[in-house]
């Protein structure tokens, strides 16, 4: 039986206005949403400044932070007070610390893998927090084509970690949302496909309605 999966639209930009633009298209039909933060030490490029972050009362939201160095970050972190946060194995750090100080602010943890590496690499990681991306795109960009050889990630994952929550993120999109919502995820992050539809509700009810479709899935 598949999974109840949750559409997460994801944002990420380097304009301050076009944050705000994305926030409330985004309100018009969720309120939990993933903001990605890079500050180009694990990518290319860089979003806006964690420091401009802000959302709605009532939202549920999920940081991404794409960096190499996250613990210069916690102080923010803890002010913005997110759901939870996403830190990346390949940072250049050790993540447990870090993870400890968030769940003493009662903030939930989150380990992201790139797509070259391997579940059981981060093992400690994946036992420690409550949930695990699957980062299957280009890191920092929006609109990349999804790697969907990462699906078998999720096994892996599982095996270490039953109950975790299991994230994807990078590519998902109305052609590809029904097989990655029967791959065993807890959420699917989507980014290009609603901030840049025309009609970025109808957009999201057309994935829910897909997800929610039996049959087989090509």
């Amino acid at each position: 039986m598949i999974r109840a999966v949750s559409i997460v639209p994801a944002i990420l930009t380097n304009n301050k206005q076009d944050f705000r633009e994305q926030i409330e298209k985004i309100n018009a039909f969720t309120r939990r949403v993933q903001i990605d933060i890079a500050d180009a030490t694990l990518t290319n490029n860089s979003t806006i400044d964690i420091t401009d972050v802000w959302w709605p009362n009532g939202w549920i939201v999920d940081l991404h932070l794409m960096t190499k160095k996250p613990s210069g970050y916690i102080d923010t972190i803890l002010k913005l007070h997110p759901n939870l946060v996403f830190l990346h194995a390949e940072a250049e750090e050790d993540l447990l610390p870090i993870f400890e100080t968030l769940k003493q602010n009662e903030i939930k943890t989150g380990v992201a893998l790139l797509q070259p590496t391997f579940p059981g690499t981060a093992k400690q990681y994946i036992e420690a927090a409550d949930a695990a991306l699957i980062f299957a795109g280009r890191l920092g960009v929006q609109g990349s084509t999804a790697d969907m050889i990462q699906t078998e990630k999720v096994p892996i994952i599982r095996s270490i970690k039953p109950d975790i929550e299991i994230g994807w993120d990078g590519g998902a999109n109305l052609s590809n949302i029904r097989a990655l919502a029967h791959s065993d995820l807890d959420v699917i992050n989507v980014g290009s496909a609603l901030s840049m539809a025309e009609n970025p509700s109808e957009a999201y009810e057309q994935m829910v309605a897909e997800i929610d479709k039996s049959g087989v899935v090509l």
